[in-house]
């Protein structure tokens, strides 16, 4: 495994404490395309979801998952069109999302991202959760064309708009709204069957993140078809759900915090044990870890209590 590829590994352990990636076999991965019209697809294989979006010149793609799999993740696209990789857009800085963006800037791409992206990259982060250092990429792997609140690509036939959210899942997040095929790619900000991560380390935070799910939904249709950071495509409905978790999920913490309690008071008091675990499935630890997250990134409200 080459430098990046162990950079990255080691970043999305601190995406996700207690991630899939550090056993999983790379070389049984296999990239699953579904159509979502419009010459556009989500790919789904080791890390964040892909998006790719075709035109009849080149490919606009979101997010490139394990650097170990960019070999099959190209080859997956490469059924979908014979263009070029024109731009990889970066939802955000971790490595389940950005770990192939060196070998795919390698292969003619131009790597596109938040400004902050390219900060995180260069600069490393610590993990707010074990205080877990993660080392700066290669520079190879930085983003080469950035922006502050929005911006449009284009591949002939085809435009995508992205969309800086604020302090929502990082401090760099961006939304990337394929408006002729009626899709949105939300990267990490929304995530189903499945507790959301925030990186409250570097400035995300759960109010940011309800922040972001709203502007999804004022833009979004009934048939919108949403594509989250992890797991399965959702909707408007889909999306309603998750954002009702995420402010019952705050104001549970929030008023364990109004209450004094410490964070190891508020994981002691297992606040999501009788209805949210069950409902996506979470063990003890990721149990544990959205309360932590949550408390953390509630922190000012702690102070002033």
């Amino acid at each position: 495994m080459n430098r990046y590829a162990a950079a990255a590994l080691a970043a999305v352990v601190f995406a996700a404490p207690g991630a899939w990636a550090q056993t999983t076999d790379f070389s049984k991965v296999e990239e699953k395309v579904t159509d979502l019209g419009h010459n556009t697809y989500w790919i789904e294989g080791a890390g964040g979801n892909t998006t790719v979006a075709v035109g009849t010149d080149a490919v606009i793609m979101v997010d490139g998952q394990f650097a170990p799999v960019h070999d099959k993740l190209k080859a997956a696209i490469a059924k979908l069109s014979d263009k070029p990789i024109k731009y990889l857009i970066n939802t955000h800085y971790h490595g389940d999302h950005t770990g192939g963006n060196a070998l795919f800037a390698k292969d003619g791409a131009t790597v596109v991202a938040h400004e902050n992206v390219k900060k995180r990259l260069s600069e490393g982060a610590t993990n707010g959760l074990t205080g877990a250092k993660v080392p700066p990429a290669p520079q190879e792997a930085w983003p080469t064309k950035t922006y502050k609140s929005s911006m449009n690509l284009k591949a002939k036939g085809r435009t995508v708009q992205l969309t800086h959210v604020a302090r929502a899942h990082t401090d760099g997040d961006t939304y990337v709204y394929f408006k002729n095929a009626n899709v949105i790619a939300t990267g990490d900000t929304v995530t189903i069957g499945r507790y959301p991560n925030i990186d409250f380390e570097v400035g995300g935070s759960i109010k940011g993140m309800i922040a972001a799910v709203d502007t999804y939904l004022k833009l979004a249709g009934d048939n919108t078809k949403i594509v989250p950071g992890h797991g399965p495509m959702t909707n408007k409905a889909g999306l309603k759900e998750y954002r009702a978790m995420l402010v019952t999920a705050r104001d549970r913490i929030a008023k364990l915090i109004k209450e004094r309690k410490s964070e190891q008071e508020a994981v002691a008091a297992k606040p999501f044990a009788a209805d949210f675990d069950k409902k996506v499935n979470a063990n003890e630890q990721q149990s544990t870890n959205f309360v932590r997250v949550i408390y953390n990134s509630l922190k000012p409200l702690a102070k002033k209590s």
